[in-house]
């Protein structure tokens, strides 16, 4: 089960609806895996690593995602 019944922002209910793994995640987009575990709890991450996130999800996933879908 994806989430665990943590509280989820939503980029984690995204790669929990798409069935992406957080280490899938870290290898693809290049950033730690603490940086990933933030993101998906929702807790502020650096600009950078946000887009590094969103372009490992493009990688993934095949769309063409923006930093926007996931952060105010």
């Amino acid at each position: 089960m994806y989430g665990l019944g943590k509280k989820r922002s939503k980029l984690g209910a995204y790669i929990d609806k798409k069935g992406i793994t957080q280490t899938e995640l870290v290898k693809a987009s290049g950033v730690t895996k603490n940086a990933v575990t933030r993101a998906c709890s929702g807790e502020e991450i650096r600009d950078i690593s946000k887009i590094n996130i969103v372009n490992g999800l493009n990688k993934l996933t095949g769309e063409k995602k923006k930093i926007s879908d996931f952060w105010n």
